[in-house]
């Protein structure tokens, strides 16, 4: 599935905890609505059955907002839904997803702090890559500390796009960018909300960022 627009701005990423008791769906369009470019189905859960019909009604709405839908760790219900699959290090191999997915399937791969594993990403196949995490995360609070320089030599080394994880905020993100960060994922500043209508808010914030630089 080739992209309908630069792989650019923000990069909203589901948690099942935050969107649990039917939030996934109205946040998620919501984090759409408000301008996401990219939309990862991350869920960690059992229930094959649930997380299909979920992925599906996701993929829908990515199309009618012009976003693309990631599945998180799963390269066969991406290639079940036509959409594209963010790997992590342990979860499976990137040649053998592009190989699945086809050429023009978006693929991603968590890379933490390290230049070596995005050098290797870019070299099977990889659409783009993801460094963190560069501040707290409540997702992941162990994860290996990434640095803005990181950025700046993967900016001169990679001709991908680039993605900063872990504990972005309205406050940090400006600063990625201006280091060469492609993308902000963000889970917590964005879903971590009261209401989708504060959902499409933040996500408006995060992506006029990108449109002033």
């Amino acid at each position: 599935m080739k992209p309908a627009k630069p792989l650019r701005g923000l990069y909203a990423i589901t948690d099942s905890h935050l969107l649990a008791g039917g939030r996934l769906l109205p946040y998620a369009e919501a984090a759409l609505r408000g301008g996401a470019r990219l939309l990862q189905y991350r869920d960690k859960g059992h229930g094959e059955a649930r997380r299909l019909q979920e992925a599906e009604a996701l993929r829908d709405c990515c199309a009618r907002h012009g976003a693309d839908l990631i599945i998180n760790d799963d390269a066969e219900l991406a290639a079940r839904l036509g959409v594209g699959v963010h790997l992590g290090q342990d979860d499976g191999s990137l040649a053998a997803a592009r190989a699945l997915l086809g050429r023009r399937a978006l693929i991603g791969a968590t890379c933490h702090a390290r230049l070596e594993l995005a050098e290797a990403a870019v070299a099977e196949g990889a659409s783009y890559v993801a460094f963190g995490r560069f501040f707290d995360s409540v997702t992941k609070p162990g994860a290996p500390a990434a640095t803005p320089a990181l950025l700046e030599t993967a900016r001169a080394r990679l001709g991908l796009p680039l993605v900063a994880i872990g504990g972005v905020t309205l406050d940090t993100a400006p600063g990625l960018i201006a280091r060469g960060v492609d993308l902000v994922a963000v889970i917590h500043a964005l879903f971590a909300a009261d209401s989708a209508a504060e959902v499409e808010r933040r996500a408006r914030a995060f992506s006029a960022l990108f449109a002033s630089t």
